[in-house]
């Protein structure tokens, strides 16, 4: 079967790219994916969705890499801040879902969650990418 290209169509929005980072995922770990920006420079959306037992508290470090191996906290922001990017740990102590905007143009690639001090809670994050 032929492929036929044509001219873009315009209006239309182009597909984003989604990466589920992990799902049910407990205990003190990094996500068991990494996503892959490639060489795209704009942000991104993460959605980072918790249940919780008794006690519960995590802590959350969004973490970026430019070669995969060497990683470091990336700057986000809340939803209802969005001009407000901060590069601290996140601490989820409910069930809850939660947003973040990434900033774009940042010097990373690679993209994983870094869970630690995590009790009783468990965590599923996607992350998305729009498309360019």
């Amino acid at each position: 079967m032929a492929t036929i290209q044509g001219p873009p169509i315009y209006g239309l929005p182009p597909a984003a790219s989604t990466v589920n980072l992990g799902t049910s995922q407990t205990g003190n770990v990094d996500t068991t994916n990494t996503a892959d920006r490639g060489n795209l420079v704009s942000g991104a959306y993460l959605k980072i969705v918790s249940t919780v037992g008794s006690t519960p508290t995590v802590t959350v470090n969004i973490q970026g890499s430019i070669n995969g191996t060497d990683f470091f906290n990336v700057p986000y922001a809340l939803v209802a801040t969005p001009s407000t990017f901060v590069i601290t740990a996140i601490t989820i102590t409910t069930a809850t879902t939660n947003n973040y905007l990434l900033q774009s143009a940042q010097a990373w690639k690679y993209l994983k969650l870094v869970y630690s001090a995590n009790t009783n809670v468990t965590l599923t994050a996607d992350v998305w990418f729009p498309a360019v």
